[in-house]
């Protein structure tokens, strides 16, 4: 595969010499499939697409994994810290018109029916899509019905309907309970809330953290025996305002989900 995957690297490069730009941006996929940490390809359609699609973002990604592989890479170092300055940037403008958005929302009284709909229908929503990336098939109207009614629906998964279940509660459970406790978390408060989201499916499992070796796809989280050291560490990070009080809500939101869901801590229900 990795002879194949530069072999389509030549191939993206004297695309992009013939100005046949769309079916490069194909090739250079192809050769990231074939080879998902082959540095020179990622560096290559890094800059492919920071110069031809105006692409910093996906770009400067692209330059943080080829240092995941080699670390001392020069050109990976060069390029990230060019780019990576830039990125923040942009970062920085969706933040600000996010939080001017949300100032605009806390404007409008909790009273409001059209605000208290709105709600209504986000916390449906993040439900929803919450179980779908993870494979369950109900659609939005059978989530919706599942949370309103407590009523199982004929003919579909009771997995899935339970999943819906623990996902509900362990939310009514965040909102009401944890929201406002940024700096104080426990591992007892992430095993109240796994066991809300797992209970309805695997009682057993639910809420505790798992004793052997798990695999996602090609990543190899850390072993069972070395989990609890990981997650002692991850919440000292998460509470500690010198570490976080400089992250927008956003980043320290995907940084925290990014450091828990690398322990994989539990069997299932990591996400």
């Amino acid at each position: 595969l990795r002879q194949e995957a530069e072999t389509s690297l030549h191939l993206a490069l004297r695309l992009i010499a013939e100005n046949k730009f769309e079916k490069a941006r194909k090739v250079f996929e192809h050769a990231l499939t074939l080879d998902p940490y082959n540095s020179e390809i990622l560096i290559e359609y890094g800059q492919f697409l920071e110069h031809h699609h105006n692409d910093l973002i996906r770009a400067e990604n692209l330059y943080t994994r080829a240092l995941v592989k080699q670390p001392i890479n020069a050109r990976a170092l060069e390029l990230k810290k060019r780019t990576s300055p830039l990125v923040e940037e942009i970062d920085q403008k969706h933040f600000i018109l996010i939080d001017n958005l949300l100032q605009e929302l806390y404007r409008i009284p909790d009273t409001n029916p059209h605000l208290r709909r709105a709600k209504r229908d986000a916390y449906y929503l993040h439900i929803y899509h919450s179980n779908a990336i993870e494979g369950n098939t109900l659609n939005l109207r059978e989530t919706r019905h599942i949370v309103e009614t407590r009523m199982a629906i004929g003919g579909k998964s009771l997995i899935e309907q339970q999943e819906v279940l623990g996902l509900d509660l362990a939310l009514q459970y965040v909102n009401s309970t944890l929201v406002n406790r940024l700096g104080s978390i426990t591992q007892q408060d992430i095993f109240d809330i796994h066991r809300r989201v797992l209970g309805f499916v695997d009682p057993v499992e639910a809420g505790h953290l798992r004793k052997h070796q798990v695999y996602v796809g090609s990543f190899v989280p850390p072993s069972a025996v070395e989990v609890q050291n990981y997650l002692d560490d991850f919440l000292v990070w998460l509470n500690s305002l010198e570490d976080t009080r400089d992250l927008h809500a956003i980043e320290l939101a995907a940084i925290a989900h990014y450091k828990f869901v690398y322990i994989h801590p539990f069997i299932d229900g990591n996400g």
